[in-house]
């Protein structure tokens, strides 16, 4: 039915360009020229410009998770950094950037199509140039440039820009009071560079998105694994961690293992998507294996070990 209509007008040239439904009567659609879609439309196969009825499925919402993540995590590292070994106010910090990005998150679900609820709906995502239509648009005569870049992939590209842009506002208006108030133990200087390691981080974040949201999407689990199996090594060896006691001495270490170990979590979750339950759950006794092959042959690699060796050979 759609088609016979379309076959009748002029080829709609370009991969995201599509024509507009302008009034439909009965059976019988009116379509406009072709062009860009609105807002919340991605074309069909017959070029049609079709609003989009679906759910994010299971990986959208952990891509999601993992750019709602990244903001807390480098919250929780600057503050961490910045806060001193003696500071008491490091965990009210933790707990404040906790709040802003949980209300953020909420807050952006709720504006977010259909207002008022936590679920949105979404175009699939369907290949990696969804996310680059700006890169598509064609030019029938090589002069003359149709603009169809739109958001194929709504509203996976733009949400997370509206999620900043709350974190960085919940930031502003809930940090400084806190952290003037109880960071008593840090100098009048020091108190607040978590806050202004935000105010560059932020930034970075949103270029980030902007430019390789795409190839982040497609990429974001192994980042993860990449990621925290490098940092749950330097943290280790830093912290001079060689046997299963030396973690029990502090609380802090064990919670820095533990998160770690849900990240490695996330990580095999977002590849293996749940798929297959009874092969997929298993991975998961993955999770403790590179903590516990560090410690295992921590003592094997200790500098001093190997240069005092080195010299009882010579």
């Amino acid at each position: 039915m759609f088609r016979a209509a379309v076959d009748i007008q002029p080829a709609c040239l370009g991969l995201y360009c599509g024509r507009t439904v302008l009034a439909v009567n009965g059976s019988v659609e009116t379509y406009g020229d072709c062009g860009v879609c609105p807002r919340g439309q991605r074309t069909d196969d017959h070029k049609i410009c079709r609003e989009c009825l679906g759910s994010p499925d299971r990986y959208d919402w952990l891509y999601l998770g993992f750019m709602a993540m990244l903001p807390l995590v480098l919250h929780w590292f600057f503050i961490e950094w910045y806060s001193g070994k003696k500071s008491s106010s490091a965990l009210l910090q933790h707990l404040t950037a906790l709040l802003e990005c949980s209300a953020a998150a909420v807050v952006t679900l709720l504006l977010s199509d259909p207002v008022g609820s936590l679920h949105i709906r979404s175009c699939r995502v369907k290949k990696l140039s969804d996310w680059y239509t700006m890169l598509y648009n064609p030019s029938p005569d090589y002069i003359t440039t149709v603009h169809c870049t739109h958001e194929a992939v709504y509203p996976l590209y733009t949400i997370v820009f509206i999620y900043y842009a709350f974190c960085l506002v919940l930031m502003m208006l809930l940090r400084p009071l806190l952290v003037k108030k109880i960071a008593c133990g840090l100098g009048r200087s020091d108190r607040f560079k978590s806050i202004y390691a935000a105010l560059y981080f932020f930034p970075i974040l949103t270029v980030l998105q902007a430019v390789g949201g795409g190839l982040l999407y497609y990429a974001f689990p192994y980042i993860i694994l990449v990621l925290s199996l490098v940092t749950l090594a330097v943290y280790l060896s830093a912290s001079e961690v060689e046997f299963f006691k030396d973690l029990l001495v502090r609380k802090k270490r064990l919670v820095v293992l533990f998160s770690h170990w849900l990240l490695h979590a996330y990580g095999i979750i977002s590849i293996s998507k749940l798929d297959k339950l009874e092969q997929d759950l298993p991975l998961l006794a993955l999770v403790p294996a590179p903590a516990l092959f560090y410690l295992m042959t921590a003592k094997y690699t200790e500098p001093s070990r190997i240069l005092s060796e080195g010299g009882n050979g010579h």
